[in-house]
């Protein structure tokens, strides 16, 4: 786009979004919608009668720029609410600059990141100069968190106290839960007063460190017959079957803890969430048990039968939607909380369909090959979620796209409070074109984050992101 227009028209698409998809026009002024006209629209003559009206109003120094879609589906761009880009002290893994156009190449205009950096980010002024840097870049929008409790050390909250819910939305310990369930209620009471959310990693760590000896246990047979643990999906040398009942042995042992970790804090985190009057939010779902705990907590809410204040939302990963853990190569690919069950799969599907999940999160976790051999967990997500959420549930499960704009745009954007995730006039102008029919291999070679591990290497997913805008101004895309 010009950078001296200020008016932009994006014609000849299929405009989806939680409510519309129709083929139609959008004008964009100045970084905000202001004109919304459905129905066909191939051409700039017919895209100039749409906005001729519109642009009667317009100074004459405003001349408009149009965009021709190709007849593909422009949609409100996708919000994660859960991301790492590493920063500070881990840009060997991540870093503004990598993670930034990594969301955009993913068609993401919004992102919220996580406080596991190094240093951990537990203060105000260490979130507002993450998020002052990335601004500089324009390329999308970020929250920083901040962390629930001091250096994630589990028992100072002061850092809550300076923190304003319109600047920081959301607080989290992620990669940790907060061990005393009495500092999660003083930390729940906090943010509640102040109208902020409080994501969870729910995850026991007492079970959490039960399930490590196993972990390890699998990954010193995987070390010593070179098996990648960062990419599973590669050709492998010939292993005893001995060996690899030992690691997969190992590896459901873990697993199973790890469940009964993430069950029982989720279950812990919603009650003290009830009698401290707070919004929470369940990162990473990945069980039909925690999923259950959710659902209730959202029945009591519509019966009034809560404590005001109460909220309750959760996020489920696009890996944990597509994957099944139980067997190899899957298994093998760490992740917390791990891929699960089919059973457990299904059972987030469903939750998708009735309505109890909010949204789809990447939980996108950029590492390095080495550090995926000595078992560090995650996969890097960003660049594929929409074409993995548009094979599993669009293809294969009946979703609509709309459903799909909802989960991963709308609906993030009502607990982040943001005039985004919609295509209406006022709203933010920050899009995605996307191919929802277009078919491509995943080679996280050719991926903007400098992480390259994910266990759908060599896949074909179908829906492709073509172009991403970030307030009217295109920062991805060719066409």
């Amino acid at each position: 786009m010009n950078e001296k227009s200020s008016i932009l028209i994006i014609y000849n698409a299929r405009l989806v979004d939680s409510h519309i998809d129709s083929p139609g026009t959008v004008i964009i002024e100045d970084g905000k919608i202001c004109g919304v006209f459905l129905g066909e629209c191939k051409t700039v003559k017919s895209a100039m009668f749409y906005a001729s009206a519109f642009l009667a109003g317009s100074s004459d120094d405003k001349k408009p720029e149009f965009y021709d879609a190709l007849g593909m589906t422009l949609m409100p761009s996708f919000i994660d609410m859960h991301v790492h880009f590493r920063y500070p002290g881990q840009t060997q893994k991540e870093d503004l600059d990598s993670g930034l156009h990594a969301a955009v190449a993913g068609g993401y205009g919004t992102v919220v990141l996580m406080p596991n950096t190094s240093p951990v980010i537990s203060e105000k002024e260490q979130a507002q100069k993450v998020m002052s840097e990335a601004s500089s870049k324009n390329l999308a929008r970020v929250f920083q968190t901040v962390s629930i409790t001091r250096n994630f050390e589990g028992a100072d909250t002061s850092g809550i106290d300076k923190l304003k819910a319109d600047e920081f939305p959301v607080i989290t310990e992620d990669g940790h839960d907060v061990d005393s369930a009495a500092i999660m209620l003083e930390a729940m009471k906090k943010a509640g007063e102040k109208g902020i959310i409080v994501s969870c990693h729910c995850e026991d760590p007492s079970l959490a460190q039960a399930a490590r000896p196993y972990r390890l246990r699998a990954l010193s047979f995987m070390k010593q017959y070179g098996i990648p643990a960062g990419k599973i999906n590669i050709e492998t040398p010939d292993v005893p079957s001995a060996v690899n009942f030992e690691i997969d042995g190992n590896l459901t042992k873990a697993n199973s803890l790890l469940a009964l970790a993430e069950d029982t804090a989720t279950i812990r985190n919603i009650e003290i969430a009830k009698i401290a009057g707070c919004h929470v939010h369940i990162c990473h779902c990945s069980t039909k048990v925690s999923m259950d705990a959710v659902r209730r907590a959202k029945e009591q809410i519509a019966l009034g039968n809560t404590t005001e204040g109460f909220d309750c939302s959760v996020e489920v990963t696009p890996h944990h939607l597509a994957l099944v853990g139980t067997d190899a190569p899957n298994i093998r690919a760490l992740v917390n909380p791990p891929l699960r069950s089919e059973d457990d799969r299904r059972a987030l599907i469903e939750a998708l369909r009735d309505g109890t999940v909010d949204a789809i999160a990447t939980d996108h976790a950029p590492h390095t090959q080495d550090d995926k051999a000595s078992g560090a967990p995650g996969f890097s997500g960003i660049e594929t979620a929409f074409a993995v959420c548009n094979t599993v549930l669009v293809k294969k499960e009946g979703f609509s796209l709309k459903q799909i704009s909802k989960l991963m745009s709308a609906n993030p954007a009502r607990l982040l409070h943001l005039k985004s995730g919609k295509l209406a006039v006022g709203y933010n102008a920050d899009l995605v074109l996307v191919n929802p029919d277009e078919e491509w291999i995943v080679n996280s070679e050719n991926f903007a984050s400098k992480g390259k591990s994910t266990p759908i290497e060599g896949k074909k997913l179908w829906g492709r992101v073509h172009a991403t805008f970030f307030g009217g101004k295109k920062v991805f895309g060719n066409c």
